[in-house]
C-alpha cells in the first residue's frame, strides 16, 4: 500500500508539472480531491481574508502556480497528495470547465444537447477528462477580459460550470474513488474557446438603471426580482431574445416564481420579437431543465 501511495504521489507530481508546461496553473489535492494543503489561519476564527498574501501556503486555489519549482514545493509541502486540480479563470488558457455530473439521476449529457439545440451553439473538438464516477468535464477557454462565475445546476440539473476562483481535478489525479484520465483522442488537443451563445447562459446579466416604474400593489405577481427579469427580456437585441429569455425562465423557476411571471415573460418576448409560440416554447424548455412542469 505504500508503494502504491508513493508511486501515486510521484505521478500526480508529473502530471502536474507536465500540465503546467502547458500554461495550467496548479496546486496538489487529496484524495478527496480538496486542497492537500489546509489554511494557515484555520486556527485563527479573526484572521483577516488571506489569498496567500502571508507568504504561507494553504490558500487552495490562490496557490496555484506554473513555476516547477513552487509546484514542487507545494508536493513536497503535502506529500500524501495523490493528484493535482487546474485553476480556472487565469491567463493564458481562461479555463472554463463544464461538468457533466451523473451522481444527480439527470442525464446532463441530453441536457447539454437539448441547451446546444435551443441556442444553435456546438461544442468545438477540445479536452475531455473522464472522472472515475462515469462523469466527464469538458476544458473550454474564455475571453480575458470576462469572469465566468462558478455554479451548480444553475445551467440544467447535473451540470456544473467551473470558471473563476475554481479548479478542476488533472488527468491522471487517485482519488478515493479512481483515477480521473483524458478521454480517448483529446489529450492532445488544446482547451477550444467557449462558443459565444454558450458563454452568454454562463455570465449573469448586466446590472442596468432602468427608469423608475409604479410601484406595483403588494397582491402583484411580479416581485421586484421578477420586474428585473422581465426587464432583461425587454432590454434584448436580435440574436439574444431566446437566450434572455431561456435565462430569466430559468431563474423565474429556481425562485419559485415562474408560473408568477410565465404571462409578463411571454409578452415581454413578444415586445422583442418573438412570436408567442416561440416564446411559449422557450419558457417550457427552462422550465424542464430547471425541474418544473411547464
Amino acid at each position: 500500500m505504500a508503494t502504491t501511495d508513493r508511486q501515486a504521489r510521484t505521478l500526480a507530481l508529473a502530471h502536474a508539472l507536465s500540465a503546467a508546461e502547458r500554461g495550467l496553473a496548479v496546486i496538489p489535492l487529496s484524495r478527496t480531491k480538496l486542497p492537500a494543503l489546509r489554511s494557515p489561519h484555520r486556527d485563527d476564527p479573526d484572521a483577516p481574508l488571506c489569498h496567500g498574501e502571508c507568504g504561507r501556503f494553504g490558500h487552495g486555489v490562490y496557490d496555484a502556480s506554473t513555476d516547477p519549482a513552487r509546484i514542487r514545493e507545494l508536493f513536497a509541502a503535502a506529500p500524501w497528495a495523490t493528484g493535482y486540480g487546474i485553476a480556472c479563470g487565469l491567463p493564458p488558457h481562461h479555463l472554463i470547465g463544464v461538468d457533466l455530473d451523473t451522481k444527480s439521476g439527470t442525464d446532463s449529457s441530453a441536457a447539454l444537447r437539448e441547451l446546444a439545440l435551443r441556442h444553435l451553439f456546438t461544442i468545438p473538438p477540445t479536452v475531455v477528462v473522464l472522472t472515475p464516477s462515469g462523469g466527464r468535464h469538458l476544458w473550454l477557454t474564455g475571453p480575458a477580459d470576462t469572469a465566468v462565475p462558478n455554479s451548480a445546476g444553475r445551467l440544467a440539473p447535473g451540470i456544473d460550470i467551473r470558471g473563476a476562483g475554481g479548479y478542476l481535478v488533472g488527468p491522471g489525479s487517485r482519488t478515493a474513488h479512481g483515477v480521473y484520465t483524458t478521454a480517448p483522442g483529446t489529450a492532445h488537443l488544446a482547451p477550444a474557446p467557449c462558443p459565444p451563445s454558450l458563454l452568454r447562459l454562463l455570465l449573469p446579466p448586466p446590472r442596468a438603471e432602468h427608469p423608475a416604474r409604479p410601484s406595483a400593489p403588494a397582491s402583484a405577481p411580479a416581485s421586484e426580482h421578477g420586474q428585473g427579469l422581465v426587464q432583461f427580456v425587454l432590454a434584448a437585441h436580435e440574436g439574444q431574445r431566446n437566450t434572455r429569455l431561456f435565462w430569466a425562465a430559468c431563474r423565474a423557476y429556481e425562485n419559485g416564481i415562474g408560473p408568477a411571471l410565465l404571462t409578463p415573460l411571454i409578452d415581454a418576448a413578444v415586445d422583442t420579437g418573438l412570436t408567442e409560440r416561440e416564446a411559449r416554447a422557450t419558457i417550457a424548455s427552462a422550465a424542464r431543465l430547471t425541474g418544473h412542469r411547464p
